[in-house]
């Protein structure tokens, strides 16, 4: 996804006017991005910086971690000045940096320029346990489903005088309800 230059230099410029770092090198080092277009051509903002080959990650006050980081292939630096002069002097190779700041996920600014980490896949990161729980997610809500078309159906016996069909309605209706709670109790 290629993201317009124009559009970083305003997520940056918001960042320097909306949000605190404990260190005033980040400042200049955001305002550096922000004034030189041939390097923010290849500054790409993702999530999971540390796995990217070249990544720097700011973070706010609100986070316990050090507001500037930059990961190298497998190094961590934290002296800003080293960090500065890697990206002055590498321009040309792609940067990919990762904002911590509160309320992320709510600024269009940030949204906007937001794009998908080519070192490692969104789903990678989801545990067997949120899988779980949208997979019972679905299953509850498909099993609710049935229970409501079953319901019409049955309305429809009543309506037609069809005992033979609501008796048969009514057994399935009861079953999927005992499976229902036993599913639930297993779970619990």
């Amino acid at each position: 996804m290629l993201i317009d230059v124009k559009e970083k230099k305003i997520f940056l410029n918001w960042m320097v006017n909306h949000v605190s770092f404990s260190r005033r090198e980040v400042f200049w080092i955001l305002n550096y991005l922000a004034n030189h277009e041939a390097i923010l051509n290849n500054v790409h903002f993702i999530e999971g910086v540390s796995q990217a080959k070249r990544g720097l990650r700011l973070s706010d006050l609100s986070f316990k971690e050090e507001p500037i980081k930059l990961f190298l292939e497998g190094k961590e630096f934290t002296d800003t000045d080293q960090i500065f002069h890697e990206i002055r002097l590498n321009w040309k190779r792609p940067l990919y940096v990762e904002c911590f700041f509160e309320n992320a996920w709510q600024t269009k600014e940030y949204l906007m320029v937001l794009e998908e980490n080519p070192f490692v896949s969104w789903n990678d990161s989801v545990s067997e346990e949120d899988i779980e729980k949208v997979e019972r997610y679905f299953k509850e809500k498909e099993q609710e489903a049935r229970l409501k078309m079953l319901y019409t159906q049955i309305d429809q016996a009543l309506e037609e005088n069809d005992k033979d069909a609501f008796l048969q309605l009514s057994d399935e209706v009861n079953q999927l309800i005992v499976r229902c709670n036993s599913e639930n109790m297993k779970q619990q």
